[in-house]
This record gives structure tokens, sequence and C-alpha cells, in this order.
């Protein structure tokens, strides 16, 4: 039997896997770590952007670097529920109906533009996210694990796209915002281009597996670990409450997005080598993972007021522990 990894092993394994997914991306750190940090913490990620911006080739070669599963749902207006989970087939020979497992039944599920199909749809995903499960025709059946489902999502100004329901909303870890590319990241990428780079073959860019599932669960025992004191968890707590106090709000955090910013705090501090949350490791967090969980009043969304901008102004405002 293999010796245990020590936290400093985990850690580099870690490292490791964004030095490969760097191999086909560039100009992403932000999105790597939060896709790490979701893994970590047992959560799912948002990732918002306009086409072009490299979402699904940070999906594919994060589950290439890490050695997992993946499968991808391109969400058009007229995917049905059963198109994700599975669905039972009627097989000729025995005379009965047989359970087709679905492409959610992966480790990675790389849900491509998730905002572009109906609620009823969009809902087909809940029971997984949620309970890691799937039940149809009586039976429940459970999903592999890891499990992660990263969304890509279209800003909603564009055409055809779906508001996401607040409960589903809810159910994502982190909302990550993928931005264009300042001009020197836009010229790495062309360059890489034209010296014969292909995004569909991952392989020859060089991306090799660094990780695997058993690593990361180990990688998240350890991050169970990592201590959080009271006064940090009470700071957390004034956060989400500072949220439902702006008169900007009409729907403040949730107590599961206070759990969600535990969650994602002690992965960004087991991450960066503390042995304990700190209040900057719960500052750091706040927006990626809280910028989808408020509603913003109507007079302040037409002044032009964003999620990110009360976010900061309520962590100005209340009171770090020292």
């Amino acid at each position: 039997m293999a010796p245990m990894a020590t936290t400093d092993e985990l850690r580099g394994a870690l490292a490791s896997v964004r030095t490969e997914v760097g191999k086909a991306v560039v100009g992403q750190d932000g999105a790597v770590t939060g896709l790490m940090i979701a893994l970590l913490a047992g959560g799912h990620v948002l990732l918002e952007g306009v086409p072009g911006v490299a979402k699904t080739l940070l999906v594919r070669s994060l589950s290439q670097a890490m050695r997992l599963d993946t499968k991808r749902i391109q969400f058009t207006p007229d995917l049905m529920p059963g198109d994700i989970t599975g669905s039972a087939v009627y097989d000729p020979k025995s005379g009965e109906f047989e359970f087709r497992e679905g492409p959610v039944f992966t480790n990675i599920l790389l849900a491509d533009e998730i905002n572009r199909t109906p609620p009823k749809t969009q809902s087909a995903l809940l029971e997984a996210m949620e309970e890691r499960q799937v039940s149809a025709d009586g039976v429940t059946r459970k999903l592999p694990s890891p499990f992660l489902v990263a969304a890509t999502m279209n800003p909603i100004e564009y055409e055809g796209t779906y508001t996401l329901p607040e409960a589903q909303l809810d159910r994502f870890l982190l909302k990550l915002v993928l931005d264009l590319p300042e001009r020197d990241v836009e010229l790495e990428v062309l360059t890489r281009h034209a010296n014969g780079f292909n995004p569909r073959d991952l392989a020859a860019a060089g991306v090799t597996p660094v990780l695997d599932a058993a690593t990361l669960a180990a990688a998240q025992a350890d991050v169970a670990g990592v201590t959080v004191s009271p006064d940090v968890l009470g700071y957390a707590v004034d956060l989400a409450r500072g949220t439902r106090q702006s008169p900007s709000v009409k729907l403040g955090v949730s107590p599961r997005g206070t759990t969600a910013l535990l969650a994602a705090s002690r992965a960004w501090a087991w991450l960066s080598g503390s042995p304990g949350v700190t209040p900057d490791h719960i500052q750091t967090m706040a927006v990626p993972v809280l910028r989808h969980r408020i509603q913003l009043r109507t007079e302040a969304e037409l002044e032009g007021v964003a999620p990110d901008t009360v976010l900061r102004s309520v962590i100005q405002q209340v009171r770090v522990p020292i």
C-alpha cells in the first residue's frame, strides 16, 4: 500500500494541474483557480463570458490534466430532461425497458450555454447537483465521484437566452466571469495557433494527466482539516447579513450562500498554504461565491448598479475581526 501523501505533496499535485492547463489556455489563471477550488470544496461552477474566450477549452484541459472523465452537453431550446439524465429504452430482445445513462454520469459535466434551454430542462440538473444522484423510474442511481458541473453561459443580454432559476443558481458554488483578453494575452493565443496549436487535440499540445480521482479525494479530506476561528465564522455571517440590508438588494444571500462562502474560503486557504481561514480568504472569495446569489432591486439595475459593486461596498462597510 502506497504511503499517504503529505499536504505539501497534495498541494504540489494541484499546482501541477495549473501548469498543464496553462499549456492549452492562456490568461485565465483566475478561472483555473476557481475550478480547482470548486473541485476541492465539492461544488459546481458557472462560467460567464461571451463566446470565444476559451470556456470550453478550459474545462476540457482541466479534465485531461486530472485524468477525470468528462462529457459535454450543448444546451438548446429543444433539449429534454431525459437528454441529460438518461431514460428508459425498450429492448426488443429482452422485451423489457432498460435505463440508458445520460451524459450526467461523468466526473466533470460541461453544460455548454446552459441558459439557452428553458427552465424545465435546466432543473433536470438540480437533483444531480445537490444530491449527486439521478432518480428515474423509481430507482435512484449514484453519480461518479468526484462530480462537478461546469456550466458556461452567455451574458443575459444575448439573444435566445433564459434566466436561470434562483434555486439552480444557488447550487453553483462559484460564478466566474471570463472577460475578453488583454492585447498581449490575445497575441499569445494567436501566436500559438500560428504555430500549429489545435484546441481539439490537447495531447498534441502537451497536456498530460498529473493527478487522479484518488489524489483529489485525499486533497478534499485535507482541506476539511483547515481550521476556522469563531471570529472568522462571524465575519462570514456579517457579510451575508450585510447583503440583506443593502438598499440596492431585493433578495440577499441565504444561509446556503454563507456555507458556500466558508467551503470556498477553506479550499482557497488550503491552496494558499495557510493552516486556517483568515478574513482575507473570506474577502477574496466573497465576490465569486456571492455575486449570483443576490437579486438587485429594479431601480438599482436601471441605474446600472452591478452585484459585484454591491458586494465590494458591503465588504468595505462590514467590520473585519482583528
